[in-house]
């Protein structure tokens, strides 16, 4: 009898730590995700037609913006893009625009050539070697998506 309970006790103990269910090692059954209502995962913020308009230093509608240049897969990539005519509709800076002229965009532009656009710009930070050598004085507005001037009528 002493021997069946010698060996009989350690493997009802093994089998009744084995049995246990252990939440203590699984942290995501005590995660407690206190930004749960703010995090908006995926979704990137786009500005209005009100707001761009707000927030830029210049503003014209132009049909003639198209590429000029990009650095892509040159280190951090930018492009530069030429408006050839526009029609000036708000300026903070200068009382003159002079044509064409240049601006820099942190990211390439869904510029449909048919149509005329918004261009919703601001005063150019960063980048002072190539705003030597391009002139650059404007960059695109952060947020800014690329509106159409036929949408708005």
């Amino acid at each position: 009898m002493k021997k069946k309970l010698i060996l009989g006790l350690p493997a009802l103990c093994m089998i009744f730590l084995v049995s246990c269910e252990k939440k203590y090692q699984s942290p995501g059954t005590y995660e407690n995700d206190l930004f749960a209502d703010e995090r908006q995962e995926g979704k990137a913020y786009i500005m209005s037609r009100e707001e761009c308009f707000d927030g830029s230093e210049l503003v014209l509608a132009s049909s003639g913006v198209k590429l000029a240049d990009s650095s892509k897969g040159r280190g951090k990539s930018f492009f530069l893009y030429k408006v050839s005519s526009g029609k000036v509709l708000k300026t903070v800076r200068d009382s003159a625009v002079e044509m064409p002229m240049m601006f820099l965009s942190p990211y390439k532009l869904k510029i449909k050539n048919s149509d005329s656009m918004y261009v919703y710009l601001k005063k150019l930070e960063g980048y002072r070697f190539i705003t030597k050598e391009r002139n650059l004085k404007y960059q695109w507005l952060k947020a800014a998506p690329v509106y159409s001037v036929k949408a708005d009528k």
